[in-house]
């Protein structure tokens, strides 16, 4: 399991603490710290969509120039941006078994958690 984002999201240091909370493993990458790839930005965007992963909401977004936004109009455009400027990017992202999540929701890591489980009982 990996999850991506900046440490000092309060966004992110709620899902670091939901899965600490559900004796989750997992390896945290920092954005801030790391950067990110084009290539795993493809990899998310073919399973969510581009559009998902930029954070439209944030002050990251909010505070560039308007001639910038109106300039996002590509997959490509987007990811140019995000590698720029990581903090555009919504956060926090989960990859666990093949899947995707942007965000964090409770009831979306415990669906995703709980198939996982079921998956590993299950006889093969």
């Amino acid at each position: 399991m990996h999850i991506y984002g900046i440490s000092n999201c309060t966004t992110v240091r709620k899902a670091l603490a939901w899965l600490d909370e559900h004796h989750q493993v997992y390896e945290f990458h920092d954005f801030k710290k790391s950067g990110v790839s084009f290539a795993l930005l493809t990899t998310w965007a073919q399973q969510v969509g581009w559009e998902k992963l930029l954070n439209r909401q944030g002050m990251t977004w909010r505070q560039l120039p308007d001639t910038v936004k109106t300039n996002i109009t590509t997959q490509e455009a987007a990811f140019t941006l995000m590698m720029e400027k990581t903090s555009v990017i919504k956060r926090p992202v989960l990859e666990h078994a093949g899947r995707i999540l942007v965000g964090f929701n409770p009831a979306d890591y415990a669906a995703l958690v709980n198939s996982d489980e079921v998956r590993q009982t299950l006889p093969g």
